[in-house]
């Protein structure tokens, strides 16, 4: 059972919403958790005690962290020894906490990975592999759920919120059913206490929840479903093609993981919404960025703000930073200082930014790649100011904005490319076909209509691509003047409302002829 699936969407989510309605306020919040375990249960099985084990532990990590806080205060915090010793000691014990989480993250997700290559620098060496490779069984989700408890100890650790003793509004918050599978990775301070409140369902939030899931429909099953046929008719046998369709199929790929990953947000924000509680956003139309950054800034934004409050920022104030600042004052100045203390900093939020998608030697390329361009951006940011200065550059004017959009996408679909390539080795030829291939005769000579596409999906594709640019764009700048469908006039309203039921009942990928395209980011 996944997001898109009809037994989803006609059958779980309506019987959830009904029981949740006719039990009593305060019961509501058993419901919610019951119905997320059913639903880890059905796409993982067994595997859900990886679950409640995580929470287990989670909570006992807070419990600790906070008695020690208590102990430290009733011992005098005041007094520098006593902060000291007990601030010491709630650092080894998140450490643990943390340790242990990503141990077992590793293990399930990684210990392959690292087995091979560990014996293949071995056999290089001249020695056997000693190594060997596992079964294991990986939950799915098990890497957004790592993370929300990984960022509920730390926040338990810096004060930002109170550890919360009720071991089911924990659970509730690791295991809501609509997060479970994909994300977006909140916060407790987000929806922990909105999960736990038990709202009665209100016509407005089913309104709008029911217009999110339908625009999520829309995005994943009209055209992210029928990209895929392209998408994995190319990667699959890109031996077979030249440097264009190489091209197209990079291009077209972004365009798959956008429609989809977002669509399936919309799905899960649409779904929770339902029940009163908001969801953070995961994108902000990425497509309208000027740079890599703020591509990022744009893009899996819970994934990139985890990454900046857990990894970054913490990095940023290290005694290894301070130490850097201090030698690049006295020996390099302050331009290498700065650049040098970012690259410290970007370097492992990227390395983990890679691997957190998978285990696999393009994954990890995939971050590098971002690191290298995003600490270039930084060390030219002097000289592009100083060119925008002298000559007096309107940057909100189009013949500059333009350019740089074009050039991000550019970077996007690189990047996108070897994220999506059969591992680095086939990421590498793919990326070089498209200099050394490059075949424009192949965009119009039919080719196109040998991947199990015909003239109307593409075209299904094309006009789908223009309705969510087009709404993206009113969005971006702000032509409702904030006001969204549900603003609308009741006509207006349920006449976006029809349009949206009608086009997914009728150019929706499914039936004979199509398969059942899983979640992507399901695999991550």
């Amino acid at each position: 059972m996944s997001y898109h699936n009809p037994v989803y969407l006609f059958l779980f989510l309506p019987a959830v919403l009904l029981a949740y309605q006719l039990t009593p306020r305060k019961r509501r919040w058993i419901l919610l958790l019951f119905a997320g375990y059913f639903f880890f249960w059905t796409i993982s099985g067994k595997l859900v005690l990886y679950l409640i084990g995580t929470t287990f532990f989670t909570h006992y990590i807070g419990l600790w962290l906070d008695l020690l806080k208590t102990s430290c205060k009733e011992k005098g915090e005041k007094e520098k020894a006593v902060r000291t010793q007990y601030r010491k000691k709630e650092r080894l014990v998140l450490a643990l906490g943390v340790c242990t989480l990503l141990g077992a993250l590793a293990c399930l997700k990684y210990y392959n990975f690292f087995a091979q290559n560990a014996n293949l620098i071995l056999e290089y060496a001249g020695q056997r592999g000693i190594f060997q490779v596992k079964t294991l069984l990986l939950p799915v989700g098990i890497s957004f759920y790592t993370l929300q408890a990984i960022s509920y100890m730390a926040d338990v650790y810096w004060e930002k919120i109170r550890p919360q003793r009720h071991l089911g509004k924990l659970a509730l918050f690791l295991g809501f059913f609509p997060q479970i599978m994909e994300g977006p990775i909140s916060m407790y301070g987000q929806t922990g206490e909105a999960l736990w409140k038990g709202e009665d369902l209100r016509g407005e939030n089913l309104s709008a929840g029911c217009a999110r899931i339908l625009w999520g429909l829309f995005k994943k099953m009209i055209i992210a479903d029928r990209l895929y046929v392209l998408v994995t008719a190319v990667f699959e046998h890109y031996q077979d093609y030249n440097g264009s369709i190489v091209a197209f199929a990079a291009i077209a790929y972004t365009l798959q993981l956008y429609m989809e990953f977002s669509g399936c947000m919309d799905i899960v924000i649409g779904s929770g919404r339902l029940f009163g509680v908001t969801i953070p956003e995961n994108f902000c139309r990425p497509f309208a960025s000027e740079n890599a950054a703020q591509f990022w800034r744009r893009w899996h934004i819970t994934l990139g703000t985890w990454l900046k409050t857990y990894v970054f920022y913490p990095l940023s104030v290290s005694r290894m930073v301070k130490k850097w600042n201090r030698f690049g004052k006295k020996h390099l100045g302050k331009y290498f200082t700065r650049l040098g203390a970012t690259a410290l900093c970007l370097f492992p939020v990227w390395l983990c930014n890679g691997l957190w998608h998978g285990a696999s030697w393009n994954y990890i390329f995939y971050g590098m790649y971002y690191f290298v361009i995003l600490l270039a951006g930084s060390a030219l940011e002097p000289a592009r100011d100083q060119m925008i200065r002298a000559f007096g550059i309107n940057q909100n004017a189009l013949y500059w904005k333009i350019p740089r959009i074009l050039k991000t996408w550019v970077i996007i679909f690189v990047g996108e490319l070897f994220f999506r390539a059969n591992g680095l080795k086939a990421g590498m030829t793919m990326f070089f076909s498209i200099f050394k291939d490059f075949r424009l005769d192949t965009l119009w000579d039919g080719t196109f209509l040998g991947f199990g596409l015909d003239k109307g999906d593409y075209m299904v594709i094309f006009g789908g691509i223009l309705l969510v640019s087009a709404a993206g764009i009113i969005k971006e700048r702000n032509l409702l003047n904030g006001k969204g469908v549900q603003d609308m006039k009741t006509p207006f309203r349920w006449a976006v409302y029809y349009g949206l039921i009608l086009a997914v009942l009728i150019f929706g990928a499914y039936g004979i002829g199509y398969q059942q395209v899983d979640l992507i980011y399901a695999g991550f």
